[in-house]
């Protein structure tokens, strides 16, 4: 048995203010805001090591790092499902008051975490192979990325379970708690950047050491904050339910339908990059351009879509459906919003601020044109990630991945592949605009379900 604990100890605030509106008003921006905040500590480190790999004589050192980057960003976002799963149903635990499924919930997505990092480190050389004769690039390109693959590849255990920690954490309404890991660890990166590479002169390694080091300090840091609340007892209390077969198959269930959904999104942006490149360096470059615009709009829309699914779950567990109708609206204007005002400054303001990116003639006098799809693209994406995050909250991932296989194979390809054949860059944009409005639409038709009261 448990020792006796009070029920109420994993819900950041009192659930019964849910159902005023003004209150759920705070609580969304609150964490909101300090999503937000957490997401744009990680772009930050990245474009701090990108400077300091950029002011080196060699500059095979910066273009390796960028390889072997891709690289890790598709295993880790693929792998994202640990993070994504986690939230849902931990809220959903804390809206019933559940202590102790809260507690199961992050002990077995952590031992997930552990075991998938765990096989990452023990397949590191023939992912490092296969990988690397798929990706061409020069001799001295070549070796930097594997220097910098074959250091941080060592932080796939910590980067794991610092989704699931940080998921966990969402889950809960501890997102003050995640801007302080992220806060501590990112700025940890930037510092050890600075000494391993402009101090120690390890270059690529170096990188790729500072990631290593910073992310299991910032699992140690997560692990820390969490054993303040939760003693050795009650995880010793708990270890007969771990594996139990129910509980593990709907885990597995839910993150292999977030796990495709994923894969399915990540693919869906290669081909559209792929289809760039076959187009000729000048659009590859162009839409690199506006791919780096959305990409950063994300993180902002993405710490919407978390407070989205934190507050869902919790409400969802607590089987009440009108504080959600209400959730939906504040969510889904409030991301409309962002997304929009977001992209407006680069379409109404091309030439000075894509300037910051670039100083190719040729690149700024033709992206004038294309940028006006960040509107559409934007604008639907934003309503997007906000139904993912709510039906992440509701823990549906069949209807994630079945939404997403839908809008990349039904909607996205047969424009993308007319692109192709007459080489439009608008039509390729359009497949993108499209994959994203059939996200939103598709979503948007399984809602009254979702909100039929009891």
């Amino acid at each position: 048995m448990l020792p006796a604990q009070p029920k109420t100890a994993y819900v950041a605030t009192d659930t019964s203010l849910l159902h005023q509106e003004p209150e759920l008003v705070q609580r969304f921006l609150r964490l909101a805001i300090v999503n937000i905040l957490s997401n744009l500590t990680v772009p930050l480190a990245g474009l701090v090591s990108v400077a300091f790999l950029g002011h080196l004589v060699e500059l095979h050192y910066l273009a390796g790092v960028t390889l072997a980057t891709v690289l890790f960003n598709y295993l880790y976002r693929t792998l994202g499902f640990l993070r994504m799963s986690t939230t849902g149903v931990t809220a959903q635990a804390v809206g019933r008051n559940d202590r102790i499924e809260v507690l199961l919930i992050g002990v077995r997505n952590s031992l997930l975490a552990i075991g998938l990092g765990l096989l990452v480190l023990l397949l590191q050389h023939p992912i490092r192979e296969f990988s690397f004769t798929l990706l061409s690039a020069d001799p001295a390109i070549k070796a930097a990325a594997q220097l910098y693959y074959d250091a941080r590849v060592w932080a796939a255990p910590a980067t794991l379970l610092n989704f699931v920690i940080i998921g966990w954490l969402l889950g809960r309404e501890k997102s003050g708690q995640v801007l302080l890991i992220s806060t501590i660890g990112n700025g940890l990166n930037i510092l050890l950047d600075y000494f391993l590479i402009v101090r120690l002169g390890w270059n690529s390694a170096g990188a790729g050491w500072a990631i290593v080091i910073s992310q299991y300090v910032m699992a140690l840091l997560g692990l820390g904050l969490i054993g303040r609340e939760v003693s050795w007892q009650e995880l010793q209390a708990i270890v007969p339910k771990i594996w139990d077969q129910a509980a593990l198959k709907q885990t597995v269930s839910l993150n292999s339908n977030i796990f495709i959904r994923t894969l399915a999104f990540l693919s869906t942006f290669s081909v559209f990059t792929t289809l760039s490149s076959a187009m000729g360096e000048l659009q590859l470059a162009e839409n690199a351009l506006l791919l780096q615009v959305f990409s950063l709009a994300v993180y902002l829309i993405d710490g919407l879509a978390f407070a989205t699914e934190s507050l869902t779950g919790i409400l969802h567990g607590q089987n009440n459906a009108k504080p959600l109708r209400f959730l939906i609206k504040i969510s889904s204007g409030t991301s409309l919003g962002f997304g929009l005002l977001f992209a407006l400054p680069f379409v109404l303001f091309p030439m000075p601020l894509f300037t910051l990116l670039t100083n190719h003639d040729e690149v700024l006098s033709t992206i004038g044109h294309s940028v006006t799809w960040l509107i559409p693209v934007l604008g639907f994406g934003s309503l997007a990630f906000m139904l993912d995050g709510y039906f992440l909250g509701l823990a549906e991932g069949a209807t994630l991945r079945n939404v997403a296989l839908i809008a990349s194979i039904g909607g996205f390809t047969p424009i993308a592949v007319l692109a192709w054949q007459t080489q439009s860059n608008d039509f390729l944009w359009l497949s993108l605009a499209v994959f994203m409005a059939i996200r939103v639409i598709l979503l948007g038709i399984q809602l009254p379900r979702t909100l039929n009261e009891d």
